[in-house]
């Protein structure tokens, strides 16, 4: 009877024991050996300057696949990156993410970036990322000419971007100057043509233009028959197209190619501030963002934007990246302060 007992006794220790073990032990881990319960710090911040409703798409998704949260501030190019200048090391912000190059050029030239992670740097061909590898790569748009069919046809179309600066095309094109999306195209150019090619195509440009506040509005302006045609974004037609069609029925697009200035396709940009309390979450958004599931999102949803990262193709509806002919511009070379200071001076700002 005591030998029973004793063995009784020695079971239900082992028992504890284990169940002991298996408390200090905390959650299972998934099949990736990561735990399923998120650590309560796993919160990061983004400071957005892309379109709102693209960066939700991606942050729902990004919340839903990781269960990290993300915190995200709007505003556009130069609020945002000035304002992360001005906050320095001690900003909030884990990732930034632009509509526009220069703007992350701005804030790599401050030195506030670090590393965007291994992941999302091999998601990203070089020529969708700075030589630099500060940030990579998120989107693409193209620079196009939209013009009214009413008013132009085929033939009476600019064969370069640098043709409006002919007094021929006084008062009959468009664009919005105090925008960050022209401001990147003349970042281009200067970087294409020189600093002395451009202040000559902006001075002429200040006599030729009609200036619009926003893409939209100058492409509603070429649809109206008020201009003959407007250097935007190419998304913005699709965009439209893609809805009512109401404000461009009438416009059409014209692709310079020919590695044009006009052809310019500037990078949406993403990165990881040096600043972060979050580097691994941070990255793993940017990972995300360029990985298959969140260029995806531009692939099948209504930004009409380009997808740059891990080989998915564009929306059907575009024309394919490969055959815009697109001058070949290192993102890391534009700069937005010598942009302003030059249409400044032209009377454009």
């Amino acid at each position: 009877m005591n030998r029973r007992l004793r063995l009784l006794s020695a079971t239900a220790a082992a028992a504890v024991a284990a169940l002991t073990l298996a408390a200090c032990s905390g959650p299972a881990a998934t099949d990736g050996g990561s735990s399923t319960t998120k650590p309560s710090d796993e919160t990061i911040t983004v400071y957005n300057a892309q379109h709102e409703t693209l960066t939700k798409e991606w942050i729902d998704a990004f919340e839903k696949e990781t269960g990290i949260e993300v915190q995200v501030r709007n505003g556009d190019d130069t609020e945002m990156s000035n304002q992360i200048i001005q906050e320095g090391d001690r900003s909030p912000a884990d990732v930034f993410l632009t509509e526009n190059s220069p703007s992350m050029t701005a804030v790599e030239k401050a030195g506030l970036f670090t590393s965007p992670g291994e992941e999302a740097l091999k998601n990203v061909p070089e020529q969708y990322r700075p030589s630099s590898e500060k940030w990579v790569g998120i989107a693409a748009r193209s620079t196009v000419f939209a013009y009214n069919t009413t008013k132009l046809t085929e033939a009476q179309l600019p064969k370069s971007m640098m043709d409006l600066a002919d007094p021929a095309w006084k008062g009959r094109w468009a664009a919005s100057p105090s925008g960050a999306d022209f401001q990147a195209i003349v970042s281009a150019l200067v970087q294409l043509k020189g600093e002395k090619a451009a202040e000559s195509w902006l001075q002429a440009m200040k006599t030729n233009s009609v200036a619009y506040k926003g893409n939209s509005t100058a492409m509603k302006a070429v649809n109206a028959g008020e201009i003959d045609g407007a250097i935007i974004y190419h998304y913005y037609w699709f965009g439209d197209q893609a809805q009512t069609g109401e404000n461009s029925k009438n416009v059409v697009l014209h692709y310079f190619k020919n590695q044009d200035p006009g052809a310019f396709v500037s990078i949406s940009g993403g990165g990881v501030l040096k600043s972060t309390k979050h580097k691994a979450a941070a990255q793993k958004f940017l990972a995300f963002i360029t990985g298959k599931k969140g260029q995806e999102v531009l692939q099948n949803g209504t930004s009409f934007e380009y997808p740059v990262g891990s080989d998915v193709p564009a929306n059907s509806d575009l024309v394919p990246l490969t055959d815009l002919d697109a001058p070949k511009i290192d993102p890391a070379t534009l700069n937005s302060k010598k942009v302003t200071d030059l249409m400044t001076q032209a009377g454009l700002l």
